[in-house]
């Protein structure tokens, strides 16, 4: 059983799937996620829109829906056949899940680690007693798993098993795009919630922009599970090709969260914003524990890109940080282009996928028709050193 909430644990889910059907064709899989994960095998139970809900406010509106779903997944592993319960993130709902299979004596491998670093430190404890190993995909979280006893391992970050699809000419010409001037992409999120909070200061920055540098084109990323009806607050073209958009574009205004890494790793420089419900920004303020709220910055250990949350994220602000970003011979662009390197090399070798299926086989092993092809070896770590299986 796969569990994956959210769009981004939805893609790396996917990948594990097709792993695990090269080695082990006859294995069945069952879950929560999205087309991505249908696509790849899973015999979904609930989709991406009955799982997406954010910050405490959100949640809690739909608590009785969660709810239901929660005693069906319940149902499942009670009905027994579930082998593995390999929860993808998404730390609410999964925790829960993963310790009830846990009281059952279903092993759990838990994928992408809840962000323990940022806030809910007890939740590295707590996961640490449930999950039977986790696999973590940024490199400080070993440590602070193995604080608490956990069965952590770097895997390596799964966007560096992606193959972007980012034909730039094509989608250039396809959205009228001169290539000869600036574009500045939009990432204001996956979410309603989230298009909700950020349509308004994303607009007025690109706006803001726009009237500084008259030539500058202006693209929003928006995701194809999403109405169009959700992005008519931004007066601009939209696309749901965001490896393209990347590769298209100059600078990007960006929503805090895995884009920011999947920017990094395109070599796009950047500003970061994050607007949330103001209730959930106060509890925020008294738990959480980090000096950035952007990814990169927090791989790079250092103020990488700019970022601005909540009251800071108004039109002027981001536009300030994105204008020079935009000017291919400033000091400020060469300077972010150097940290987004740094970025891409502490985030590991690609195989992320392979490394958490060689997880999944060491704790489902050979009796139970799981073991390895005669001579094959696991995959390297993602240090990139043969392991032997």
């Amino acid at each position: 059983m796969m569990l994956a909430g959210e769009a981004s644990g939805d893609a790396h889910g996917a990948h594990v799937a097709r792993e695990i059907g090269r080695r082990w064709p006859q294995a069945e899989i069952v879950g929560l996620g999205g087309e991505e994960m249908a696509r790849a095998g899973v015999d979904i139970l609930a989709g991406l829109d009955e799982l997406s809900g954010m910050g405490f406010v959100e949640v809690v509106r739909r608590l009785p829906s969660f709810l239901r779903l929660e005693r069906r997944v319940r149902d499942i592993l009670a009905e027994g056949g579930i082998d593995l319960v390999l929860p993808i993130d998404h730390p609410g709902l999964n925790m829960r899940l993963a310790a009830h299979a846990a009281r059952m004596k279903i092993p759990v491998l838990y994928y992408i680690g809840p962000q323990v670093w940022a806030w809910k430190a007890g939740r590295a404890r707590r996961l640490a007693r449930i999950a039977d190993r986790i696999a973590v995909i940024l490199p400080f979280e070993t440590r602070l798993y193995h604080a608490h006893g956990g069965r952590a391992e770097f895997v390596g970050h799964p966007l560096l098993d992606e193959t972007p699809e980012a034909d730039a000419a094509a989608l250039g010409q396809a959205l009228g795009i001169d290539r000869s001037r600036p574009v500045l992409a939009l990432f204001p999120g996956s979410r309603l919630q989230e298009l909700e909070r950020h349509a308004e200061p994303f607009t007025g920055a690109a706006l803001e922009l726009r009237r500084r540098i008259p030539e500058l084109q202006v693209v929003v990323s928006r995701v194809p599970f999403l109405h169009d009806s959700a992005y008519r607050p931004f007066p601009f073209p939209a696309t749901p090709h965001a490896d393209g958009l990347r590769a298209l574009a100059t600078a990007a205004l960006v929503k805090s969260g895995t884009n920011t890494l999947e920017a990094a790793l395109a070599g796009l420089p950047f500003a970061v914003a994050y607007v949330t419900h103001p209730l959930t920004h106060l509890l925020a303020k008294r738990l959480v524990r980090v000096p950035h709220i952007a990814l990169a910055n927090l791989v790079a250990e250092r103020r990488v890109v700019p970022e601005f949350i909540q009251g800071d994220v108004v039109p002027a602000n981001l536009a300030d940080a994105i204008e020079p970003l935009l000017d291919k011979s400033s000091p400020e662009r060469r300077a972010v282009l150097r940290g987004l390197a740094d970025v891409r090399s502490a985030l590991g070798t690609p195989g992320a996928a392979a490394r958490v299926v060689d997880l999944v086989q060491e704790l489902i092993g050979p009796g139970r028709g799981f073991g390895p092809a005669e001579g094959e070896t696991r995959a390297t770590s993602a240090g990139g050193h043969a392991v032997p299986a």
